[in-house]
């Protein structure tokens, strides 16, 4: 090969690795989720009749499989696996036509199962995962950011609510605090502060995953504290002597039918 068609090669190669590299930097394109969830999700109840009917979910959880997020930025691989376990577990409700809680997927009386997170029905990248795999194996221990536990939705009431947007890696780190402040700060029947009686009332989450929050449930109240404003809340919340009861967690479908049937009651 000559010294000229040795610089072709070079050249060609060194402009394929910019044009990947450019391609990567835009990250992936989560618009068509993103459509669906402002459209179909209302204060984090989710119309999941109207997510099984519209071609572009499908076809949205197609892109999913097809892409490998490896190749994105690192706010990018995060932003794209939070919308995948959210995406897949609206997937799990619909495909098993399920109308009351997510629990009662893969679940018998007579044999023990591993119930609806065992269940390998999500692709990315041409692999199968499970829910449980997405969170517990891929998630936590590469990104080692403790606030998509107030992202991942596991179609439940009791989980922090849906957001009607999709996650982006130019919006990740506002979107995560702002789950947050809605998760922390305004979900008082599941987290909330009462000073008089020196209680913090928490979530299951931030008992079940505390290790992530630091290892202690006082090191959950510090955590929580940064979406505090200065005040008798915070304080007591930093200086970890208080009693922490854990609050009910209501496994109960986070669909509109289900929240329009409670408020009739």
């Amino acid at each position: 090969m000559s010294t000229r068609s040795i610089r072709r090669a070079v050249a060609a190669i060194a402009m394929s690795v910019t044009a990947a590299g450019a391609a990567a930097s835009q990250g992936f394109d989560h618009g068509a989720f993103d459509a669906l969830l402002r459209k179909h999700v209302i204060n984090g109840m989710v119309n999941y009749d109207a997510f099984k009917a519209a071609p572009e979910f499908g076809a949205y959880l197609k892109t999913l499989a097809a892409t490998d997020p490896a190749t994105l930025p690192r706010d990018e691989q995060l932003a794209f696996w939070i919308n995948a376990y959210n995406a897949y577990t609206i997937q799990l409700i619909v495909s098993h036509n399920e109308t009351e809680s997510i629990r009662n997927i893969n679940k018998t009386l007579f044999l023990k199962l591993k119930g609806p997170w065992a269940e390998p029905l999500a692709k990315v990248g041409g692999k199968d995962y499970t829910l449980d795999d997405i969170e517990h194996r891929i998630i936590r221990p590469t990104y080692k950011e403790p606030r998509i536990h107030f992202a991942l939705v596991c179609a439940a009431m009791g989980c922090p609510p849906l957001r009607s947007e999709a996650y982006t890696g130019a919006k990740l780190d506002a979107q995560l605090d702002d789950q947050g402040v809605q998760f922390i700060l305004k979900s008082p029947n599941k987290n909330r502060v009462d000073v008089a009686s020196r209680t913090l009332n928490h979530s299951m989450i931030f008992g079940y995953y505390k290790e992530d929050f630091g290892g202690t449930i006082q090191g959950s109240a510090k955590f929580m504290a940064k979406w505090f404003p200065d005040g008798l809340d915070k304080q007591l919340l930093l200086s970890g002597d208080f009693k922490a009861v854990q609050t009910d967690y209501d496994w109960t479908l986070n669909s509109q039918a289900k929240a329009r049937k409670i408020a009739q009651r």
